[in-house]
This record gives C-alpha cells, structure tokens and sequence, in this order.
C-alpha cells in the first residue's frame, strides 16, 4: 500500500508559517469586515490536506479545545446580554457621577470599571461593550476621551491575569497545567495588581495636560437605575466558575448557565430574539480560534518547537521567570498573543506551572507595546474609528514602552513572591 505523501519538515514548516501569517494579515486588515474565520479556516484545512499536520493531531488539537470554545462563545453571550439589560449604560452612570465633572476623577472610576469588566466578562467585553460608554461618559462630561479610550484597551489585555475566565489564553493555560480555580487566581492577584497599579501611574504622568484640560460643555447626571438581577447572576455565574472547578468541570457549563438565565428572561421579555441570541456567540470568531491553533500546531510541530525550546527555561528563579515572561511578550507583539501562547504552552510546561504563569504574564501584558499584540487592541482601533478618534501608532508606542517592561517586571515579581510563600506555607 502505498504511503500517503505529507509536506513535513522545512517545506512543511515553511508552508504553515506562511498561512499563519496570512491568517494573522486578514485578522489585521479584515477586507470588506470579512469575519477572520474567512482565511483561517481554509489555511487549516490546507495544513491538512498538504499533510502538514495530520488528521489525528489536528482532531486532538480541537477536542482539547473545544471547552476553551465552548467558554468562550457563552460568554460573548452572556456579555452582550448584560449589555441589553443596561449593565453598562449603568456602568457609564455610575462614573459620571463619581468624577462630579472632574476629569482626574473620571480616569481611576475608569480603571475600577474595566478592572472589574475584564476580570468577570473578559477582555472582549472591555474592549467592545465599554469603550463606547466610556466615549459617551466623557463626552457627558465635556472632557478629553483620549486617557479613559486608551485605559479600556490596556486594561483589556492587563486586567485580564486574575481569573482564569478573564482570558482565552487564561484558560489555554488551565488547561495546560490543570492548576485549579483558586491557585490560579491566589498566584495572579499579586501579578494582576502590580500591572493594574503600574498603568494607572504611568497613565496620571502620561495624559496629564488631557486630564487637566478645563471640561466643557459638561451635563449634570442623573442617577440611573442599576440591573440589580444582572448583578445577581454574574455573582452567582463567578460563584459557578469557582464551583466547576472544584468538580473539574469545565467553566463553560457555569458560563452557559449564566447566559441561559439572561436569555430567558430577555426572550419572555422580548427583548431580544433568538438569532440575536446566536449572533452574540460570534460562531466565526469561535471557528477562528479552533482553525489558528490547527495552524499553529503545524508550525509547532514541523520545527519551532525546537528552535524555541532552549529559550523558555525550565527554572522557577526571578530572572528564569523574568525570561519566559519576556519571551512571550516579544513572541506576542511579533505573531499575536493568542498564536504566541499556542506555540510556547507546550514548551512552558515543561517547567511547570511557574513557568506557564510567567509565560502568561508576557502574553498578557505584553500586547500593550503594539497594534498587533492583541486582538482586542485591533478590534479596539475599529471602535476609535467609529468615534472618529486616530491612536497614532507613535504615541500608543510611547505609552507602551513605559508600561510593558515596567508592568512584566513588577508583574512577575509579584509571581516570584507569590510562589515563594505559598511554598512555605
């Protein structure tokens, strides 16, 4: 029986890291707003057809993804149906009245509000569903929408180390380590607030002319109503997560619960409808994520596995750490953050969790040096754009080279310090 042929090796290698950069070029540009699933799912399927990555591997790959996917589109829904019920709108308000017209005050009620969104609706929901209200609340206010704008992209992608739910590469992590629920939250709370704490004062310096700019044309706020059964159930939804944890069971099924519960009450309420519904879920972007990792299973497994081996080290030592974090900060800004933790997970885990969370830790913050380091950051320029507002690539830059380093340093001595005194407990 003659043997089937199959593009492995240099040819193979060459041609899956040539349909991942095609795939991540349309993610990018996204001709004519065609989902990114458009060129991803025929790059996968050509990294099967040509042998690139066989068929086993490739279905291996999937399955022990799907529960990430799973995650992910019922808490796209959950997010969107928090939107229909005025949580954000809410979230708006509730700013306005806090800053009382001042914009230095505008700017923590920002940072508190995008916080706490991406530590329990994920970063998507940040960048999506918040940066609009944030341009509503200060044009509400009469004041610069600059400093507040850039704050929901950065900490879409900072805020995001506490919970294993508040990112997809979060939960490719878990899933790496096994590390349950609250280990992973217990040795990322440090990490998550030296980041969180490092932008809000590199921030103050840095937009500090827009934040004293004098408000204008400014309107009082009434006080708006807060969806306290919204509240609820996101309260009961994290109670969930820690819950399936324990069960090992995947958070999905809490995720699931949660947007199950809006959505019965929006459907009684006709509020929404079930296309609406489906919609949310963003079953491209879904079929995106499970079509890059194919991709990238096949540039991993045809070579670059081995050439980035020696460079992820296996020892729990600050600078050991400090190395596998910025490592993935570098790889993260060069391919993307989520084919970035595709590619260096398996060679993370090698050296355990410690060294998976480092890795983290520079796939995370890391994406604030570049346009291109996220998509979150990507899909948050289209939202400037639609507010006719420019972040020039210079000084996105700038304030990224101040935050980055200073935030994956602290960041990962907060790690350090955490893994030390749990050892010694």
């Amino acid at each position: 029986m003659r043997r089937r042929f199959a593009l492995t090796g240099i040819p193979g290698e060459l041609l899956s890291i040539a349909l991942l950069l095609v795939v991540l070029a349309f993610a990018v540009i996204r001709p004519r707003g065609l989902p990114e699933a458009v060129a991803a799912v025929p790059a996968a399927a050509i990294v099967l057809v040509t042998g690139a990555i066989s068929f086993p591997d490739a279905l291996d790959e999937v399955t022990r993804l799907a529960p990430v996917a799973g995650f992910l589109a019922a808490v796209l829904v959950l997010a969107k149906l928090c939107d229909d019920e005025g949580l954000f709108q809410a979230a708006g308000t509730l700013m306005a009245r806090f800053s009382r017209g001042r914009p230095q005050r505008l700017l923590p009620a920002v940072f508190v509000v995008a916080a706490a969104v991406t530590v329990v609706l994920s970063l998507d929901a940040t960048v999506v569903l918040l940066t609009p209200v944030v341009f509503a609340t200060a044009a509400r206010m009469g004041a610069r929408a600059k400093p507040h704008a850039y704050a929901c992209t950065h900490l879409a992608n900072s805020a995001s180390l506490l919970l294993p739910v508040s990112n997809l590469t979060n939960l490719l992590a878990v899933a790496t380590t096994g590390i349950s629920f609250l280990r992973f939250t217990a040795l990322m709370t440090l990490p998550w607030l030296a980041a969180v704490l490092t932008e809000f004062l590199v921030f103050r310096r840095f937009f500090a002319a827009d934040l004293a700019a004098r408000p204008r044309g400014g309107k009082a706020v009434p006080a708006g109503k807060v969806p306290a059964f919204v509240l609820v159930v996101l309260g009961l939804t994290l109670a969930g997560f820690v819950l399936t944890s324990l069960l090992d069971v995947s958070p999905a099924w809490a995720a699931f619960a949660g947007a199950a519960v809006l959505a019965c009450r929006a459907l009684v309420r006709r509020r929404t409808s079930p296309a609406a519904i489906v919609r949310s879920a963003s079953i491209p972007f879904v079929a995106f994520v499970l079509a890059l990792a194919i991709v990238v299973r096949a540039v991993v497994d045809n070579g670059l596995d081995e050439a980035l081996s020696h460079l992820v080290p296996a020892s729990t030592s600050f600078l050991a750490l400090l190395g596998a974090a910025a490592v993935a900060a570098v790889l993260a800004n060069l391919i993307n953050n989520l084919p970035a933790v595709l590619v260096l997970l398996p060679l993370a885990a090698g050296g355990g969790t410690p060294v998976v969370l480092a890795v983290l830790i520079g796939v995370n913050l890391g994406p604030n040096l570049t346009y291109v380091g996220s998509l979150a950051t990507l899909l948050w320029r289209r939202i400037l754009h639609r507010h006719d507002t420019r972040a020039e690539l210079g000084e996105f830059t700038r304030l990224g080279l101040l935050t980055v380093p200073a935030s994956i340093v602290l960041a990962v001595g907060g790690l350090w310090l955490g893994l030390a005194l749990t050892s010694t407990q």
